[in-house]
């Protein structure tokens, strides 16, 4: 793989990862949490979107 594709999978996810300590901040004080499987649904949704924005974006800015 070249760097450009790694950067973009890196990026997707950091984004991932962000949303799932949010939510599992959610959950710890929420009562109504949730399930874990569309928690992750939207997890990959996220990695997908910030993986297409973070290409787009080194793309504009090169």
């Amino acid at each position: 793989m070249d760097r450009s594709t790694l950067d973009t999978l890196a990026w997707g996810a950091v984004g991932a990862l962000a949303f799932l300590v949010l939510a599992q901040g959610y959950r710890l004080f929420a009562e109504d949490g949730v399930g874990f499987l569309p928690l992750l649904g939207v997890a990959v949704v996220v990695f997908a979107a910030s993986s297409l924005v973070a290409h787009l974006a080194a793309t504009r800015l090169r």
